[in-house]
């Protein structure tokens, strides 16, 4: 993953959702240690405390948990806590962002629905 230092979205943020994909894509396992931050700053070359804020993010979620003098892990349920939650924040404000373009160009629902429905038929071709 490469960094995007000029995105509006803080690089920490960044850490956050690359380390989450992490998950999702089983690269890092329940139940196993995390990166730590010093080795998250190495890997991106950016400060210790961001690759912390990043850390804290996904501990605050509930995604890792601590265990005193070892680190960071990744919990059981962590695939299915991220899931959840990108459905629930990035999936939304997508459908959202979709449905005011869609009013915007005077798309009907039914316009919008064959469209959603073509575009999922063809993923499913491939």
């Amino acid at each position: 993953m490469v960094l995007n230092h000029d995105s509006v979205k803080p690089i920490y943020v960044q850490i956050a959702e690359w380390l989450e994909t992490e998950i999702l894509n089983e690269h890092i396992s329940p139940g196993e240690k995390m990166y730590s931050q010093y080795q998250l700053a190495d890997m991106f070359n950016i400060n210790p405390a961001t690759a912390a804020k990043g850390l804290n993010i996904l501990a605050n979620n509930n995604i890792l948990y601590k265990k005193r003098g070892l680190g960071m892990f990744v919990k059981e349920a962590a695939k299915e806590m991220i899931l959840l939650k990108r459905k629930n924040e990035n999936l939304k404000q997508m459908v959202r962002d979709l449905v005011q373009e869609a009013n915007y160009l005077g798309v009907s629902n039914d316009e919008l629905y064959q469209l959603i429905n073509d575009i999922r038929n063809e993923g499913q071709g491939e």
